[in-house]
């Protein structure tokens, strides 16, 4: 029996997500939540896509005055309003909006009040990139659904509510949901990525891969659309001057196989993995922090997602119900290949896009990151400035009189060095004081959060680019 190309390709897709994944899991208990048609979107009240589903016992579905769906958490506040084809807007989408502003989002998509169940930690960052308030993050982590701006959705006409006891659709029928089309800055303006269709966990995991792999960063790598794989599609295409088609799982799968093969390989847990040296926990205090000998690890399960670009619960979902600390033990890991190379002479970090664009002295883009990139409140540089140092493994001083305030501190402390410390493993200082591009103990977060004014990337990309710059390197913010 003759089997076509497209056949074979299909069948290694297949053979490739069951060696990812494993045996399947059994499912839990339904849990009543608020189904959503492939057409239909949550958005907030500052007119964000909201990147996530909620709970039937986390909100209320009601009509507002103008007879649209809306939610309505505990405390009275609308949470989103369900917009799409519902009546007499069936099969009808709604255009992507042609501007897009620069806030981020983040607690503010609810009004300013943070859902307390949605806070991780103690309710804030505690690193002198991030604003001392809450985080709240949706259900699919950290490379969620887009997030428009500036946009405010037409209404919908009146429908039938949800049923309570009716379930979402497969967490990976959210890529139905219309991917983020990053917006063009004044200097920088790239060749659009196409849509991504409803895929795979395996095949959004290989598109991550290769761009990984080709210098164009998607982030930390967790199997899901989002708004980083978009960008990276983007760069990748503005660089090479070709078109990469997302959906094209058979052309993705061999432009893997050339640049080192599957997107996922084994690994063998080492004693020296085993042993660490780990942290019992990072405390949000910077006073505290200060009392530790390192800023290491706090498991064996974050170390080795960060050597591998993996999303840490990625890596658990992988390998269902292994014990990472036992040295011999075989798991699966992403494969990212090697790091990229060549002297960048100038960098551009796009605040509207999020993203840090790395050129080389013809002036091509060579390389290219998603980033957190300062805030409202306290934003980054404008115009140019160099890079005065680079520092691998750095310590850090918190002064609060040239800094920021955190918490109740007002004294200077000295952090030890290592990947959990505020500015990560990597500190390329610029030259306007205080100001500088690092790495950051949370990786998930990047171009999800705010930032004191500095250029946070993940660590293994900030180390990536600290070893292509050099003292003098230019460095342009585009607002």
């Amino acid at each position: 029996m003759t089997i076509a190309p497209r056949r074979i390709s299909s069948l290694l897709l297949a053979a490739l997500m069951a060696a990812s994944l494993g045996p399947a899991s059994t499912p839990a208990a339904a849990q009543s939540r608020i189904v959503l048609s492939p057409d239909q979107v949550l958005v907030t009240p500052q007119g964000d896509v909201l990147d996530y589903v909620p709970e039937n016992g986390e909100v209320r579905v009601m009509r507002d005055a103008r007879g649209r769906t809306v939610l309505v958490d505990n405390w009275g506040n609308i949470v989103a309003t369900v917009m799409g084809s519902r009546g007499a807007n069936a099969g009808r989408r709604r255009a992507a909006p042609d501007s897009y502003g620069a806030e981020p989002y983040g607690d503010e998509a609810f009004g300013g009040r943070p859902r307390r169940e949605r806070v991780y930690g103690n309710g804030t960052f505690g690193d002198e990139a991030d604003r001392d308030r809450p985080y709240v993050r949706g259900r699919d982590g950290a490379n969620g659904v887009p997030d428009y701006r500036n946009f405010v959705p037409p209404g919908v006409e009146r429908g039938d509510l949800p049923a309570a006891d009716e379930t979402l659709p497969d967490e990976n029928d959210m890529a139905a949901l219309p991917p983020e089309q990053p917006p063009a800055s004044q200097g920088t303006t790239l060749p659009r990525a196409a849509t991504i269709t409803r895929k795979s966990s395996a095949e959004i995991t290989a598109l991550q891969v290769f761009l990984d792999r080709e210098g164009f960063s998607p982030g930390v790598i967790d199997g899901k659309n989002g708004s980083n794989v978009t960008k990276a599609i983007e760069a990748w295409q503005q660089a090479t001057g070709e078109t990469l088609d997302p959906n094209n799982t058979e052309d993705i799968l061999e432009r893997l196989r050339l640049s080192g093969g599957l997107a996922i390989t084994t690994y063998t847990i080492t004693a020296a993995d085993a042993a660490g040296p780990y942290v019992a926990e990072i405390p949000e205090d910077y006073a505290h922090k200060a009392l530790l000998p390192h800023m290491s690890f706090t498991s064996t399960t974050e170390m080795l997602g960060e050597r591998f670009h993996m999303d840490e619960a990625y890596l658990r979902e992988l390998n269902p119900g292994v014990d990472f600390t036992i040295p011999g033990t075989i798991i699966k890991v992403i494969n990212p290949g090697e790091p990229k190379t060549g002297k960048v002479t100038r960098i551009v970090a796009d605040k509207p896009r999020k993203q840090v664009f790395a050129y080389d002295e013809s002036g091509a883009l060579i390389a290219a990151y998603p980033a957190t990139i300062g805030s409202s409140d306290t934003p980054s540089p404008s115009g140019t400035v160099q890079v005065d140092r680079i520092a691998l493994n750095p310590g850090y001083t918190y002064n609060p009189k040239i800094n920021f305030k955190q918490g109740e501190n007002d004294k200077v402390l000295t952090l030890q060095p290592g990947p959990n410390g505020p500015v990560g493993t990597v500190w390329i200082a610029l030259s306007k004081p205080t100001y500088g591009i690092h790495g950051t103990p949370e990786p998930s977060k990047i171009g999800k959060t705010q930032s004191h004014g500095c250029v946070r990337l993940t660590n293994w990309d900030a180390t990536e680019l600290a070893k292509m710059v050099s003292v003098g390197t230019t460095v342009e913010f585009l607002d």
